[in-house]
C-alpha cells in the first residue's frame, strides 16, 4: 500500500429542505389551514479517526466529499426527511488545518475521536409555522440553509514512542527489523527507505511500545536536499529518539562526529522542540573493522559532552539489548542516567582544576620563595652595616638604617662633627699651655 501523510481535499454540507406551503383540502373541511411541513436537514462532514488506518491514500484520488441534501417538506404537516452526515475516516495522528489560513482546526490524536468539518444547512419552516391568528392562511414559507464547505489539508503525523533518525543506508530498516516484527526493504544503497514505518517492539515485563524508521537525512535537507525534512513530522509525537550513526560510512567528509552534528543541526532548523527531546546515541556496523576503529574517538568525544554512546551491531545483534534497556528507562520512566556519562564528567572536571591548582602554585612558588631569599638579605645588610660602623663611630647607627641617605651623608656629615670635635680636643690643650708658659 502507498504511503500518504498530506492531502488537499475540498468539503462540502448538505443544503436543508425548503419548508412546503400547502392548505389543508379535505370534503366538508372548508378552509383547513395551512398545513405544509418543514423542510430536512443536510448531511454534515464529519472525521472519525480510525486506528486501523495508517494512510491518506484513500483522499488523494477523491478530493471532493459532498454530504446530501434534506429532503422538501410536503403537506399534510409532512417533514422532510434529514440527510445523514458523511462521515470520513482518516488515520489516529490526522492534523485537520484550514487550506486558505493555515489555522489547525483539530488534532485527532485519540482513536475513535470525531470532529465536525463542515455543519450541514438546517431545514426550511413550512406556512403551518406562520399561521396567526391575524394571518391564518400564510402563503410563504422558508427556504432551507445552505451547508457549509471548506478546503482542508489533511497532515498525518505517526503516533509512535521511539523514533530512528540517522543517514541514508544506516541501518535504521535493519534495526526495526530485528527488534520488531515490521519487515522494510532493506538494501546496500541510499534512499532504500522512501516512507515511514512502524514497528511494535514487545519489551520485558509485558511492556511494549511503537518505534518509527524515518527516511535518512542529510545535510541540507532544510533547503530541500535529498528527501527533505518532511518526515520529520512524524517523530514530533515521539518521547524519545534514536540516533543510529553509521561508523562503517565512506565517503568525502563522512566522520561519525561530522554526522552527529549534522542530524542535530538539522532538527534544530526544523523545531527547536524536537531537537531537545532526549537522544539516545547507538554507534551502528561494529561487526566491521572500520567500525571498530573509529569508535573510540567518536566515544571520547562524545563523553567531553556527558552523551553516552551505545556500540551496536544490526547485522549480528551485538549490544542491542543493552541499547534497548535505556531506550525503555527513558521512555517509561523519564530517567536519563543511561544515556549520560556523568561520572566521567565530574572527574575530569574535579582533575581540571587540581591541575589548574597545581599550575598557579608551580607559578606562584618561586614568586613568593624569591621574596623570601630576599627579604632576609636585606634585613641582614640593613643589620650588618650599622654592626661594621657602630663599633667605630656611635653616629653611624642613624645613618645606617636609611641606606640611600646613609651613604651619601654618613661621609661628610660625620666627617665634619667628628673634626669638629676632635679638632678642639687637641688644639685646645696646646693654646693653653702654650700661652701660660
Amino acid at each position: 500500500m502507498k504511503f500518504v501523510d498530506e492531502v488537499r481535499i475540498y468539503v462540502k454540507a448538505g443544503d436543508g429542505g425548503n419548508g412546503a406551503v400547502a392548505f389543508r383540502r379535505e370534503k366538508f373541511i372548508e378552509r383547513g389551514g395551512p398545513n405544509g411541513g418543514d423542510g430536512g436537514n443536510g448531511g454534515s462532514v464529519v472525521f472519525v479517526s480510525n486506528p486501523q488506518l495508517t494512510t491518506l491514500l484513500d483522499y488523494r484520488y477523491q478530493q471532493h466529499h459532498r454530504a446530501k441534501n434534506g429532503e422538501h417538506g410536503m403537506g399534510s404537516d409532512c417533514n422532510g426527511h434529514g440527510a445523514e452526515d458523511m462521515v470520513l475516516q482518516v488515520p489516529v495522528g490526522t492534523l485537520i488545518r484550514n487550506e486558505q489560513t493555515g489555522e489547525l482546526l483539530v488534532d485527532l490524536s485519540d482513536p475513535g475521536q470525531q470532529f465536525v468539518a463542515a455543519k450541514g444547512g438546517r431545514g426550511g419552516l413550512g406556512n403551518m409555522n406562520f399561521a396567526t391568528s391575524t394571518r391564518q392562511t400564510p402563503r410563504f414559507a422558508q427556504d432551507g440553509g445552505k451547508g457549509e464547505e471548506i478546503t482542508l489539508r489533511l497532515e498525518l503525523k505517526l503516533l509512535a514512542d521511539v523514533g530512528l533518525l540517522g543517514f541514508p543506508n544506516a541501518g535504521k530498516s535493519t534495526f526495526i527489523s530485528r527488534v520488531s516484527r515490521a519487515r522494510p526493504k532493506v538494501a546496500d544503497y541510499p534512499f532504500t527507505t522512501l516512507v515511514p514505518n512502524l514497528g511494535m517492539v514487545q519489551y520485558k515485563d509485558s511492556l511494549s511500545f511503537v518505534m518509527a524508521d524515518i527516511p535518512g537525512i542529510i545535510e541540507g535537507a532544510s533547503e530541500g536536499v535529498g528527501l527533505g525534512h518532511q518526515f520529520l513530522r512524524h517523530v514530533e509525537r515521539c518521547k524519545v529518539l534514536v540516533h543510529l550513526i553509521d561508523m562503517g560510512a565512506e565517503g568525502e567528509g563522512r566522520k561519525p562526529l561530522a554526522d552527529f552534528n549534522i542530524l542535530n543541526a538539522e532538527l534544530k532548523k526544523y523545531s527547536a522542540e524536537l531537537a531537545g527531546k532526549p537522544q539516545v546515541v547507538a554507534a551502528n556496523k561494529q561487526d566491521l573493522t572500520e567500525g571498530r576503529d573509529r569508535l573510540g574517538p567518536f566515544t571520547e568525544a562524545l563523553r567531553r559532552r556527558g552523551i553516552r554512546v551505545y556500540p551496536v551491531s544490526c547485522a549480528t545483534g551485538e549490544g542491542m539489548q543493552a541499547l534497548m534497556d535505556a531506550v525503555a528507562e527513558v521512555l517509561f520512566t523519564g530517567r536519563t542516567d543511561k544515556i549520560h556519562v556523568e561520572m566521567p564528567t565530574t572527574r575530569s572536571a574535579s582533575k581540571a582544576p587540581a591541575k589548574k591548582a597545581a599550575k598557579q602554585a608551580a607559578r606562584k612558588g618561586p614568586a613568593k620563595k624569591a621574596p623570601a631569599k630576599k627579604a632576609p638579605a636585606k634585613k641582614a645588610a640593613a643589620k650588618k652595616a650599622p654592626a661594621k660602623k657602630s663599633s667605630r663611630k656611635p653616629v653611624a647607627k642613624k645613618a645606617a638604617a636609611k641606606k640611600a641617605p646613609a651613604k651619601k651623608s654618613s661621609r661628610k656629615p660625620v666627617v665634619k662633627k667628628a673634626a669638629a670635635k676632635k679638632a678642639p680636643v687637641k688644639k685646645a690643650p696646646a693654646k693653653k699651655s702654650g700661652g701660660r708658659r
